[in-house]
């Protein structure tokens, strides 16, 4: 009989044990569900993370899902993604992690910019093998990035090393793209905290756009098509807010970067003079099935922020002081609330710390791509959020930031900012180093 006992409770503590969450790594920051998910939310998160991680092949191959290209750039979204973060530039070699924007003169379909004819609305550099080395099917072309350097001075006499990036397309396998056509070089964001962005109620974004006229900004709603609702509706994802909603960003990145078509997207993405690409058999019909959508989409919307580390500390007191006195605040606003949000009741009507107001600002000339992206003018962007920035290295190793990736650190990515944003660009580059670095210790803490 004691024995028996005994062997019970040594079941049960092993149960205890296995429930236990084991701590966390130091590169799955980015990867943590919002706490209090139920059972069944926390088994659907797990599946959107499967989804996330998969390989995509060829049919008929083994080791992932059917369905990859016929072009693409990546076969997973986790390629670019690395553990949920940003994009790593790697000098002299294709494009991965990042992609180039396309398109021409002109105004698409539903407002967007104008695809090109040949090469549609983004380049895609790598192509499938259908069968033997005969039927290789190529890329659309090679796309890589030079960089040119330059110095700024600061204040105090610091010299502070930049770089911009010279775009080089070679190997165009369907023809010149034309001389005036527009091209955007684009990195790869981090995906958490989505969830609490599409829940912050559209009032809440035209009051702030409102708001901060009487300040002097001119932050801006872009409008873009909705497909799932068939309507102009407010952007909030992606560099210029030119996507609608997760489920939508997640389903145009799929055709757009895996080549994977959705019941959304159904159509492969081949331009009409793409004929082998046009003549392969695809896996699934659709190959993305709306159930993995569903799951990716409540994966993303339930990805957690990470919290913030060393706000205590006299350093990052200073610099969230810093941080207000040179007005950074005005677009990078430290609280937002959300709404009410049926995909994840669990985060409604709460008040969170992104630093963003998810609205366009011009950023200047030496930001411009010269592209317009529905209400988006060619030098305005999307405030990026701030929260997590400072865990970027130890997610992945990219301390890449900006729209292109030229930034290598927040100093950098500071310097950078013009347009509306010069104001506060030129009162961190006054201040001391002393200043400088307790300011960037609170964006890093953030």
């Amino acid at each position: 009989m004691v024995l028996g006992v005994t062997s019970l409770l040594s079941d049960a503590q092993a149960q205890i044990s296995r429930s236990k969450p084991k701590p966390m790594a130091p590169q799955d920051a980015y990867l943590q569900p919002v706490a209090g998910l139920s059972y069944s939310q926390l088994r659907l998160f797990r599946e959107g993370e499967k989804e996330f991680k998969v390989p995509w092949v060829v049919f008929p191959l083994l080791g992932g899902h059917w369905g990859l290209g016929p072009t693409f750039i990546a076969d997973a979204c986790s390629t670019c993604h690395i553990n949920g973060g940003r994009g790593i530039t790697i000098d002299d070699t294709i494009i991965v992690q990042q992609l180039l924007r396309l398109s021409v003169p002109g105004e698409g379909p539903r407002g967007g910019p104008n695809p090109h004819p040949n090469y549609g609305d983004q380049i895609q550099v790598f192509g499938v093998n259908v069968g033997v080395k005969e039927n290789l099917k190529p890329g659309e072309a090679e796309i890589y990035v030079d960089w040119q350097a330059l110095e700024v001075e600061l204040a105090d006499g610091e010299m502070v090393s930049m770089r911009k990036p010279i775009i080089r397309i070679e190997n165009l396998n369907f023809g010149p793209i034309g001389a005036t056509v527009m091209t955007s070089l684009r990195n790869t964001q981090a995906v958490f905290g989505m969830g609490f962005l599409e829940a912050v109620p559209e009032a809440t974004l035209i009051r702030l756009a409102e708001d901060q006229k009487k300040q002097g900004l001119n932050g801006r709603l872009n409008r873009v098509y909705d497909d799932t609702l068939k309507k102009t509706v407010v952007g909030r994802f992606g560099w210029k807010a030119n996507q609608p909603s997760i489920r939508q960003q997640i389903a145009v990145a799929f055709i757009g970067d895996i080549g994977v078509n959705s019941s959304l997207y159904p159509d492969e993405n081949c331009p009409k003079v793409q004929t082998i690409c046009r003549a392969m058999a695809p896996g699934n019909q659709p190959e993305l099935l709306d159930y993995n959508l569903e799951q990716m989409t409540f994966w993303h919307a339930a990805l957690a922020p990470p919290p913030t580390r060393n706000s205590g500390s006299e350093e990052v007191v200073l610099g969230e002081r810093l941080f207000e006195q040179a007005k950074c605040s005005g677009c990078h606003l430290p609280e937002l609330r959300t709404g009410n949000y049926p995909l994840l009741p669990l985060i409604e009507y709460q008040t969170f710390r992104a630093y963003t107001d998810l609205l366009l600002h011009d950023m200047g000339e030496d930001l411009a791509d010269g592209r317009p992206d529905f209400l988006a003018g060619p030098r305005d962007w999307r405030t990026p959020p701030l929260w997590g920035i400072g865990l970027s290295a130890q997610v992945n190793g990219s301390t890449n930031f900006l729209h292109d990736g030229r930034a290598r650190n927040i100093q950098e990515a500071i310097l950078w900012h013009g347009g509306e944003a010069k104001t506060s660009r030129d009162l961190f580059a006054d201040m001391s180093k002393d200043e400088r670095n307790a300011l960037i210790a609170f964006v890093n803490s953030l």
